[in-house]
Formats: C-alpha cells, structure tokens, sequence
C-alpha cells in the first residue's frame, strides 16, 4: 500500500477516477472533506457505489488489486453509526477511524463494526486503520494499537497533531520525532505504519522528502490528497532496483548459510543475521506483490475482445 488517494464522498464522479488511478489504496472520505450538510448525501453516495459493485455482474474487478478503505467520522459524532451501517459492506478492507482517544474508543469502534457486518451480511472482517493526530493519542499510540485484533495499521494526521499547538507542519525534527514514535509503537503492536498528508500539492520536492524519511523510518506507504501525489508516493516506497538485488543476495545467502549451520555471514561486505534477513523477505515479496499488482491491472485497462 504505497500510495492511498483520498476521495470526498461527497465527490461521487470522483469514484470512477480514483479506481482508475494508480494508487494502490483508496480512502473515501466521509470526515473532513464534507461539510456537516451534506454528511448525509455523502454518506448515501458512498452506500450506493460500494453496493453498486455487487449488483453489477461486471463491476467487482474495478476493486481487484485496490485496497478500499473508508474514514467514517470519529466515534463521538453524531454520525459514526450512520457512516458504518452505510459503508460497511463486501468489498472494503479497512475502516478509518480518526481521533480515538484510548482503548474504549477502539473497542468500542471494533464492536460496532462488528455488529454492521453482521446487520449487512458481510463475512470477510473489515480491519480498522487508526488516525493518530493528537498528543494524548501519540503518547498512547501502543495502547490504541493493541486494544482490538480488529486494529491492522496506525496512521500519522501530522496536520492535526502539530496545528493546534504552534509546530510547524515542516518542521523536520518535529516531523522525524513523531513519525519516529508512531513507528515504534506499531512496530511493538505488530501493526503497520502509514504516513500522513501533505497539503502543498505543488511541492512535489517537499512530498518526495517527507515520503523519504516516512520510509526510512519504516512507514509502509504516504496518503495522497492528489492524484499527482500518487506517482510520487509509489516511486519512493518502491524498492530501488539495488535495494531489490541486495535483497535477493542476503535471501539466496540464507538459505545456504541455513543448509550450513551458519548463523551470520557476509553478503555485500555487511553482516547478516536473522533481523537483516527478515528484512530482505519482505523487500522480495513487496517487489513480487507490486509486480502482480502491476500486471492484474495492466490486463484490466486491455481492451476486451
């Protein structure tokens, strides 16, 4: 999930567009790019699209390889149990949950989403993707991370975060120390970490910077609030073509030092253990993941004869 594309959902000609894109995620948005009056009209857009999908024999294979998510609005709204009875439906993987404040709020997010699916007969569990965007949900970032099974990934909202108290939103030491906090918080949870926005859309020099260290520093992917932000985001949470070859040596060296009884060996003048190979499996199988991805979608946009 390198790139997620924002869609308002009260955008619905949008929706096309967004599944003919190339990101790799879709979030439709029912929080804060709606205005409080049209909560509702956004709400029922949305229900219709995804239920759309199902009656239409066709229409399941424009979600094959797109990971759908949706950002309800937050637990203490007076929309929450409105946005999950409309969107909870077979097809959407995560459901984004902004704002939890603790442990109570994502259980009880967790058993609401639970009773949705069964009121909507979905069988596949939809996962929930926590938005942390506020000091005391940074401080509790493990605790949030952990309160459910249901919880797969946490989210950095630095805008929110940072705004109301004075940082600046590129400041780069407050930036790496909060990225750097979440990761270590879904790193101990076992869930993973996902980058915040990034407004300007012009500066595609500054998103490619912050996509950089979000990907140093572990984060799996960037949110994109543009379409033009989306090449960015795959191309920098790509493994380069060195970082791929390096992979498949320490993977290939592995095995042999396995068949060997070695527990650490040499690939490329470094030393590798257990950790650095674990590392490079999953940079093998993201490449392998993003080239299947690749080709379902390149036989998608081929003409049907």
């Amino acid at each position: 999930m390198k790139s997620k594309l924002f869609v308002p959902g009260s955008r619905p000609e949008l929706f096309a567009k967004a599944l003919a894109s190339q990101a790799d995620a879709l979030s439709f948005d029912l929080e804060d790019s709606v205005s409080e009056a049209r909560k509702p009209e956004a709400r029922a857009h949305l229900r219709d699209f995804l239920l759309g999908s199902l009656e239409d024999p066709g229409a399941s294979d424009r979600f094959r390889g797109k990971t759908m998510i949706v950002r309800v609005n937050a637990i203490d709204s007076p929309h929450f149990e409105a946005d999950l009875a409309a969107v909870v439906q077979t097809g959407v993987h995560l459901i984004n949950l902004p704002k939890p404040r603790n442990a109570d709020d994502v259980q009880a997010a967790a058993n609401a989403l639970d009773a949705a699916e069964r009121a909507n007969g979905v069988t596949e569990p939809i996962g929930l993707l926590l938005n942390i965007e506020s000091p005391g949900a940074l401080r509790r970032a493990f605790e949030l991370a952990s309160a459910h099974p249901r919880v797969k990934g946490l989210q950095l909202g630095l805008g929110d975060l940072f705004e109301p108290l004075g940082i600046a939103r590129r400041e780069t030491a407050a930036i790496q120390q909060a990225m750097f906090a979440l990761s270590m918080a879904a790193g101990e949870a076992g869930v993973f970490a996902y980058d915040s926005a990034f407004a300007d859309i012009g500066d595609q020099a500054g998103f490619q910077t912050e996509a950089r260290l979000a990907r140093s520093l572990g984060f799996i992917g960037k949110s994109c609030i543009h379409p033009s932000q989306v090449a960015l985001a795959n191309e920098v949470f790509q493994p380069t073509p060195d970082e791929l070859a390096h992979a498949q040596r320490v993977v290939e060296a592995a095995a042999e030092a396995d068949a060997a009884g070695r527990g650490a060996y040499v690939v490329d003048g470094k030393m590798i253990d257990v950790p650095f190979v674990a590392r490079a499996r999953a940079i093998v199988a993201q490449a392998a993941s993003n080239l299947a991805v690749g080709a379902t979608s390149k036989q998608e946009q081929e003409p049907k004869s």
